[in-house]
């Protein structure tokens, strides 16, 4: 952490530091742990440098992918990768948050598409950042118009399920008529690829518990095999695509259930797996897809124009103040909640103030 930081103080869930100009608090992770590493503290407020934005944050969310880089807790074989990578002690970037939902306050020099309070979302990949009050990005990089009907807290939840789950439909090329079926259907990703499915016009059949199944048929499924009574990989019918988001079977079992000619997806995988994959994508005529989701603003817009004709929509599971984002990382890392937490950067009155110039402000604790 730089010399110039200011501990943030937290009182009654409330950011009690004094404005300090050219500063932003950010709740930030010096070393790998889990959420009690995690802290708030005031950092120099970052400027946009040629070809970028500066956004104020109003919204993040807790992916998979906050938790994983937090804590170190990577596939096999990645670990001291993953260190090299992202720091070997503590995340290189100390402020966590791939995703943001916020307002354009000032764009630097040769930034094109973008304009003060433009309200935008988007994905900031492994630069991360958007636990904090502003966040620079590329213009050119994974950033969209926030749809005028969505909330700050539900476009955060937009690009991480939904964008993993269209990019690897896409990869998959999923056709209108096959079938596909979704292992870990009540997850974030899992939920997104039955409804992006769904809408494709595939047949889908999600694998989920008894007590999410409802949901998961009213996200699209036609179909919902209970795991904890039956194991999809044991069942007669042969799929054309398998989408493996919890990835708790190997491949060889999954492939049993993948037909001639048919895709299996591989949400996570360790790097022997990966490594296989990759010299071997096929076999016996079945494509095994691995990798890392494509992150890019077109895949940000097909989902705002999903959003917008009501064909698609982020699942939340609840909404945090940003002074309780440390206890939002400890509710995230709890098994069951399959639906975005989202952490709320300003109160309603700030957000209306924020975006007076172009943006809409949230005002609903947990969106539809």
């Amino acid at each position: 952490m730089r010399d110039d930081t200011i501990t943030t103080i937290i009182s009654e869930n409330k950011i009690l530091t004094a404005m300090v100009d050219g500063h932003m608090t950010a709740l930030v992770c010096e070393r790998y742990g889990g959420p009690d590493v995690l802290k708030f503290a005031q950092l120099a407020r970052p400027a946009p440098k040629r070809g970028e934005v500066l956004v104020r944050v109003m919204a993040s969310t807790i992916t998979s992918g906050d938790r994983r880089v937090r804590s170190m807790d990577v596939p096999y074989g990645f670990r001291t990768l993953g260190r090299l990578a992202l720091g070997w002690r503590g995340p290189r970037n100390p402020v966590l948050g791939a995703t943001f939902a916020g307002v354009v306050e000032a764009v630097g020099q040769r930034a094109s598409g973008f304009a003060p309070g433009d309200a935008v979302f988007g994905i900031s990949g492994f630069r991360m950042g958007g636990h904090a009050e502003y966040l620079c990005l590329p213009a050119k990089g994974a950033i969209a118009h926030k749809p005028a009907d969505l909330s700050f807290e539900e476009a955060a939840a937009l690009p991480f399920g939904g964008g993993t789950a269209l990019s690897f439909l896409s990869r998959a090329k999923l056709q209108a008529g096959e079938t596909i079926l979704v292992n870990g259907a009540s997850g974030n990703v899992g939920m997104a690829v039955v409804q992006l499915a769904s809408d494709m016009g595939a047949v889908v059949t999600g694998v989920c518990r008894s007590s999410r199944s409802a949901q998961v048929r009213a996200l699209g499924a036609e179909r919902v095999i209970d795991y904890q009574q039956e194991d999809f990989t044991a069942t007669r019918q042969r799929f054309d695509v398998v989408f493996d988001v919890a990835c708790n079977r190997s491949v060889a079992r999954c492939l049993q259930v993948v037909k001639p000619g048919g895709r299996l997806i591989r949400l996570l995988s360790d790097l022997p797996e990966m490594l296989g994959a990759i010299a071997r994508p096929s076999r016996e005529g079945r494509r095994i897809i691995v990798g890392t989701a494509e992150e890019s603003a077109d895949n940000l817009k097909h989902l705002a124009s999903l959003v917008v004709q009501r064909r698609y929509r982020p699942v939340i599971s609840r909404v945090f103040p940003f002074a309780q984002a440390i206890e939002a990382h400890r509710y995230a890392e709890c098994a069951g909640h399959g639906e975005s937490v989202v952490i709320k950067m300003k109160d309603d009155s700030q957000t209306a103030d924020a975006v007076a110039t172009g943006g809409q402000p949230a005002n609903a604790d947990k969106p539809g």
